[in-house]
């Protein structure tokens, strides 16, 4: 490999004759002096005192005397100053919480910039006069205050600036600003101890400025990390600062001249892989260095995977293969991508919920089905959180109440946590994390589960810098409010891991790897919306006005990654670069710019190979699923055929024979769940039951239209009751559930007036209702018994003739009520609901000595088309004949149901 970076600029300092350990370096980050010391000890011939090497930051606080605020603290104090500007209608703090962290970005850009910020805020407050919505000429209310924040944003300035210098305190722009207009003779680099620069790009006007002043007054030295490639061609982006600076600093106009390095076109193997997904591209790399590992030829010491998207961290660490010992991680897991974090987020969100009717069932779900509350569960008296999540499934509680809490006894402690009676503030919510974090604590300390035990103590250090925030404000009194501080913290605290930075396998973010340079390089995520990020324009400073005034913009934004990409590939002799093949709105579209730069670059083409990777798929025809009918299934069958087959369990067989045993056999019904929105069985059941209490009483007597009429008023009480007694814990007086109880008491009043017209032409006998039989049938070829059995929904009578009625609430069609084949009976779902007519008819035939009937189903979404009546041949009476055939089939499908030869299979559409 080349000489690194950091080894040059030793080189160069030897060659100037430049004693090491009285030079001031001042490089872009802490990380990048770790390797320098690395590189200085590396040279010594004796030993020395460690020069003194700052961060530029470190280096500027030092100017300005004046400390770095926390971003918290910067938001907090903002939002102060915003609410005692004088604005008539100001934001609640969770609102304010949203803009004010661009606003801060905003104020940091001026400030970093040297822009006097009177000038740029009343332009803007300007532009948003002009630019405001409304075309009349008398402003309404909203837009006053609108204009009244942008006309104020100048004083919350002034004001919020003031304050944080009274208290010598600043974000990083201010301090820079300060540093700047403190700068005089005594900030010069001394004659015996030299300051050098290493390796910056991207500098602010305060940053420049400083920098030259240091140049002027000699002593100073610059070192760029720079290739001629890029800073000798005029239009590239991973030069444009620095081609800037050779331009425009008179230091380089009038004495000396920027020395680039020139590695970047020399020989290298890269490799350009497009995977598809993210995740998928952590797997490759685990592939990846699998085979680095294995070969030998790669050395893991002075490897480095950059995660250009750094939610990958976690997957790639679990994709780096056990063979490698030493994986040294050099950024943060930001907390806010922990499952620890869903959980607490969680937590609030049910407290938030909370309402005078009680917690609601979703988000309680949610929370009971978190792993860290299943290991709490886990760890009671009873395992709470599996009997709750049943309980609300199955009581279909869209609820949970103190009532419905009380059953789970010896968890009180807990669940008083969890579920506090009354109404809670931030403060206590913090407490009641903080005892959840304890009980967490004492069953992961009992495990020795390091890791988690360091999730839990990055939390119980965010909770209590959270509870010192709120002892110093008054204005985050409500749960809303504490929501969004707790998001922002967590987003911004992260968990570090420690290593040992020298050695091992590096993994890191795009920033992290400034001023480093490795053998192998790997970055993840090359893709448009990443690596460059785009025009994610989180400022409130508009495009052309941050050009005039000089501030960066996203095409610069643009450029300080492109530059960071290239001087990572500059020096490594393999380069691996993985982009994301499926572009996704959320995380980054199609391949980099950066990657269609590097395959159009003729000076690359003998280096680089591009490669689409993908998993291998091997399709093979699935054969249907055959179950032969032997051992514990066909006693199964026989158990189940004794206990009796149902019309609806002999349909199933019809529709697929797989269906009758996951349903009916193995009772795999569909997942239980709550229901916000009534399921259709539910519907059907409220309706039928509701339809046998509003008819029981007339039960053997002749219908008339007064004792039809008499049953109108009792319809909606009816409807309420059977509610009440399916689905415990609606509220049948709002929402959706209103709609759906006025649907039923529509349908049955519909159903009522068709009554009343059908009285009124014949004479109706109300026989049987809801009534259940059960018949043994004799099949000569079983050796066991077989039972039919059905529920009738009504039997009556009109003018003689005898008739079997079924209520459907879903769709029905006339067609599915006629048969012209017979064979189709016992073949197509589509004449279910025949065979389901049949089977009542012949189960009641069985009973009672009756000729000939009639079927038919009253569908309650086609009413107004009276009853679907049974046909055969155009024929609507059930005569011995009909029914004697339809035994026959009956018996064909029931033995071949329970017959050994014939497998149970899945019918394909």
């Amino acid at each position: 490999m080349h000489k690194t970076f950091l080894e040059y600029v030793l080189d160069d300092l030897e060659k100037k004759q430049l004693p090491v350990a009285s030079c001031t370096f001042v490089l872009p980050s802490k990380r990048s002096g770790t390797f320098l010391k690395k590189h200085i000890s590396k040279r010594l011939k004796q030993n020395i005192f460690c020069p003194k090497i700052l961060s530029i930051q470190d280096f500027i606080g030092d100017i300005s005397g004046l400390t770095q605020a926390t971003n918290i603290d910067l938001l907090l104090l903002l939002f102060d100053v915003y609410k005692n500007s004088g604005i008539k209608q100001h934001d609640d703090f969770s609102s304010f919480i949203k803009w004010g962290q661009t606003l801060l970005l905003d104020f940091n850009d001026i400030d970093g910039y040297l822009i006097p910020a009177k000038d740029i805020l009343n332009y803007l407050s300007a532009i948003k006069e002009l630019n405001h919505w409304s075309l009349k000429k008398e402003k309404t209310e909203i837009i006053e205050n609108y204009l009244q924040l942008w006309g104020s944003l100048e004083r919350i300035y002034q004001e919020f600036t003031s304050t944080l210098l009274e208290q010598k305190r600043a974000y990083q722009g201010l301090v820079q600003r300060v540093a700047v207009e403190k700068l005089d003779k005594s900030h010069v680099a001394h004659p015996e101890h030299p300051v050098i620069f290493v390796g910056f790009n991207a500098l602010n006007n305060a940053e420049v400025t400083i920098i030259q002043h240091y140049l002027e007054h000699g002593n100073t030295y610059v070192y760029w990390d720079i290739d001629s490639y890029f800073l000798n061609d005029p239009v590239h982006d991973a030069g444009l600062f620095i081609r800037n600076y050779q331009r425009e600093w008179p230091y380089y106009i009038h004495q000396s001249k920027i020395e680039p390095q020139n590695s970047f076109l020399t020989e290298k193997h890269m490799e350009i892989t497009g995977v598809p997904k993210s995740i998928s591209q952590t797997k490759y790399v685990g592939q990846l260095l699998q085979r680095m590992d294995s070969e030998k030829g790669v050395d893991l010491q002075n490897t480095a995977v950059v995660l250009a998207d750094e939610t990958l961290l976690d997957p790639m660490l679990k994709a780096v293969p056990k063979d490698i010992d030493h994986v040294n991680i050099t950024m943060g897991l930001p907390l806010n991508k922990t499952v620890l974090y869903s959980f607490f987020l969680t937590f609030l969100e049910v407290n938030i919920g909370v309402s005078d009717r009680g917690w609601f069932y979703k988000n309680v779900l949610e929370l009971l089905a978190n792993p860290y509350l299943l290991t709490i569960s886990s760890a009671q008296k009873i395992d709470f959180a599996r009997l709750m999540a049943k309980d609300i499934k199955e009581g279909n509680w869209l609820y949970v109440t103190e009532r419905t809490l009380t059953k789970y006894e010896g968890v009180e402690e807990t669940l008083s946590i969890l579920f506090p009676k009354e109404s809670i503030n931030p403060k206590q919510w913090i407490h009641n994390s903080l005892q959840l974090i304890q009980k967490l604590k004492d069953i992961y300390q009992a495990q020795q589960n390091s890791l988690e035990l360091e999730y839990l103590y990055r939390f119980y250090s965010l909770f209590n810098q959270l509870d010192q925030y709120l002892d110093g404000v008054d204005f985050v009194s409500e749960l809303k409010s504490v929501k969004n501080l707790f998001k922002q913290l967590a987003s911004m605290e992260t968990l570090d891991f420690i290593g040992e930075p020298l050695t091992g396998l590096q993994i890191m973010g795009m920033l992290e790897s400034r001023n480093l340079d490795f053998e192998t390089v790997i970055i993840t995520s090359v893709n448009e919306g990443i690596l460059p990020s785009g025009k994610s324009n989180n400022s409130f400073i508009p495009f052309d006005v941050k050009r005039d005034y000089g501030l960066p913009t996203y095409k610069e934004k643009d450029a300080i990654y492109t530059y960071h990409f290239y001087r990572l590939i500059q020096r490594a002799k393999n380069v691996y670069i993985i982009y994301n093949t499926e572009p996704d709105v959320l995380e980054g579209g199609e391949k980099s710019r950066l990657i269609t730069q590097l395959l159009t670059d003729e000076n690359l083409k003998p280096y680089i190979t591009h490669t689409i990777a993908s998993p291998q798929v091997k399709i093979d025809p699935r054969p249907p699923v055959e179950l032969f009918k032997q051992g514990a299934l066909l006693e199964d069958i026989k158990a189940f055929a004794l206990n009796g087959f149902s019309p609806t369990s002999l349909t199933n067989y019809i529709k697929t024979p797989i269906d009758f045993y996951t349903r009916n056999i193995l009772k795999i019904n569909d997942l239980e769940e709550v229901e916000e929105n009534i399921a259709a069985n539910t519907f059907g059941t409220i309706v039928h039951d509701s339809l046998e209490q509003l008819y029981t009483r007339l039960v053997g007597t002749l219908l008339t239209k007064d004792n039809i009429s008499a049953l109108k008023p009792k319809v909606s009480a009816i409807v309420k009751q059977q509610f009440l007694g399916t689905l415990a814990g609606v509220d049948i007086k709002k929402g959706k559930y209103l709609l759906v109880y006025n649907v039923i008491v529509k349908y049955l009043t519909n159903f009522i007036d068709l009554e009343l017209e059908e009285v009124k032409k014949h004479q109706i006998k109300l026989l049987a209702l809801e009534q259940k039989y059960v018949e043994e049938l004799h099949i000569p070829s079983l050796d066991f018994p077989i039972i039919l059995k059905g529920t009738l929904d009504r039997v009556d009578e009109v003018d003689g003739t005898l008739r079997i009625i079924d209520y459907k609430t879903g769709k029905v069609e006339p067609k599915n009520v006629k048969i012209t084949d017979w064979e189709e009976l016992i073949t197509n779902y589509d004449k279910s609901k025949a065979f389901q007519l049949l089977c009542y008819a012949y189960l009641y035939a069985k009973k009672h000595p009756v000729q000939q009937m009639k079927a038919g189903i009253y569908s309650f979404k086609s009413l107004s088309q009276g009853l679907f009546s049974f046909t055969e041949d155009k024929n609507p009476i059930i005569d011995q004949q009909t029914l004697s055939t339809f035994e026959r089939y009956l018996n064909r499908l029931i033995l071949e149901i329970c017959s050994v030869e014939i497998p149970l299979t899945e019918k394909k559409d």
